[in-house]
């Protein structure tokens, strides 16, 4: 029987579990920007006009662009939508292509608008439950790597994995050396919806001021596979662990990680919105920090596989557990503006977000030091981004029907990334609107996002998946003014 050294154990697994779709495999602000950059937002005019509407927001859109634009609301209203999310991406591994995807289908919007009657001006108050980001995502990649390492050397650095599964010897050596054939596949769900209460005045004339208060939960999941294989290159008469007959002929090694999210969490954002007569508005929103509570539950299995028939299977109590934090989102700063040209709206808007103040805060489970190190890591690795958006707005007046289309970039919170634009996310948006007798809107909204990604199964660019990813989403909603 093996004797175990003191091993790092869970931390350490919960640092290596964090999956390969960013760009690195470490946990800290990977995680902190799943939940800190912006989601696409469920209203489906907005989503067609390339979500540049926080100068507009006089329907439910408001519940996530500009709280003002509810007290632009004159009638009571019920409105919900449906959306379809895919992502698809296609990796590029050692030379070796491999095309991956991933799609959900959700009850995306739900909203309640009642305006209340007023001498002048106008006072209204809404509930929204909506779709603010979706987490649905996939990788696979299938490649023979000839260098000199691999996942079962960088791991028994670090862990007893590769010894608890007889890849070593009893002093923790491993005659494995690279020359592997390295596949695995990622594939993530989950969402983050918010219910939202909302309040809305007219405080001067055409002057609009409103609040917003944030109640989210979501959940989100991930299963990640990896396998390294021998082709060949090591004999089929090698023990990994000399002496033991059955550690003869190493085949393959399998690690399986999966990671579970419960989250829950608040925050307010307030809106300003200006109206000059009837042809142009102007709107200012502050989004306060987000404060999100993960219930994060992690489990490990892997298994080593030898041409002597014999198996071995890690015990995944050694290598699960549950830890909790709180994710601190920044602020974000929005500025907008939309002119009525004829039958014509345009409308643009940018958002500063400063990434690198993000925070990990009241951990169970995790040592002071790691989460100091993590927040560390959000500092050294993440900048301050400007989001900008442009839409437009056609109405054809005798046919109800408006068309719309929008653009929108999201660059990449990485400080490494702001000399390019390879990594920023950039979104083409068109929609589809129709209101019949006044009471009854119909609209439809498609974006198609591409951009591009890399990913290190360990190390630095020694084992690494090159990402072109595209997402597109699709919203069908209805509305019906009273």
């Amino acid at each position: 029987m093996k004797s175990s050294y003191s091993y790092y154990g869970k931390l350490l697994i919960l640092f290596y579990s964090l999956f390969i779709v960013s760009k690195t495999y470490s946990q800290n602000y990977n995680d902190a920007l799943r939940l800190g950059v912006s989601g696409l937002g469920s209203n489906a005019r907005a989503l067609g006009m390339g979500d540049s509407y926080i100068g507009l927001s006089d329907d439910d859109g408001a519940a996530t662009f500009n709280p003002a634009g509810w007290a632009l609301t004159k009638k009571l209203s019920i409105s919900g939508g449906l959306s379809y999310d895919t992502y698809a991406n296609n990796t590029t591994f050692f030379g070796q292509n491999t095309n991956y995807s991933n799609s959900a289908t959700r009850l995306n919007d739900l909203s309640f608008t009642l305006p209340f009657p007023t001498v002048r001006g106008s006072l209204v108050f809404a509930v929204t439950y909506h779709t603010t980001k979706d987490f649905t995502s996939a990788l696979k990649f299938n490649g023979f790597n000839n260098g000199s390492n691999s996942f079962i050397q960088d791991l028994n650095n670090n862990t007893n994995i590769p010894y608890d599964l007889y890849l070593t010897d009893t002093n923790f050596v491993t005659p494995i050396n690279g020359h592997l054939n390295q596949s695995g596949s990622i594939l993530a769900s989950g969402d983050l919806h918010d219910w939202t209460f909302s309040g809305a005045i007219e405080a001067y004339k055409n002057l609009f001021v409103g609040l917003n208060l944030n109640f989210s939960s979501g959940s989100y999941n991930s299963n990640n596979n990896y396998y390294e294989d021998n082709t060949g290159y090591y004999p089929s008469n090698l023990e990994t662990d000399p002496g033991n007959p059955q550690t003869k002929g190493f085949q393959e090694f399998k690690l399986n990680r999966i990671l579970n999210w419960d989250i829950s969490g608040w925050n307010a954002k307030f809106g300003v919105l200006y109206q000059i007569q009837d042809k142009a508005r102007i709107g200012i929103t502050v989004q306060f920090p987000k404060t999100y509570t993960v219930k994060e539950t992690y489990t490990v299995n892997g298994s080593s596989q030898f041409a002597s028939g014999y198996s071995f299977t890690l015990d995944p109590s050694k290598y699960s557990d549950q830890v909790q934090y709180d994710i601190v989102t920044p602020y974000e700063l929005s500025f907008g503006g939309s002119a009525n040209i004829s039958s014509l709206i345009v409308s643009a808007q940018a958002t500063l977000i400063d990434y690198s103040q993000m925070q990990f805060q009241n951990a169970s489970g995790l040592s002071t030091d790691y989460v100091n190190q993590a927040n560390q890591g959000i500092k050294d690795q993440l900048r301050s981004v400007f989001n900008y958006n442009l839409g437009a707005e056609y109405t054809f007046p005798q046919l109800g029907v408006r068309l719309r289309a929008g653009y929108m970039v999201m660059p990449s919170a990485f400080q490494s990334d702001a000399s390019t634009s390879t990594y920023d996310r950039k979104y083409i948006t068109v929609g589809l609107g129709y209101l019949a007798d006044g009471a009854v809107g119909f609209d439809l909204a498609y974006a198609h996002g591409l951009w591009k990604n890399y990913g290190d199964n360990y190390g630095v660019d020694v084992s690494r998946t090159y990402q072109d990813i595209t997402k597109d989403k699709l919203i069908l909603s209805m509305t019906y003014r009273f």
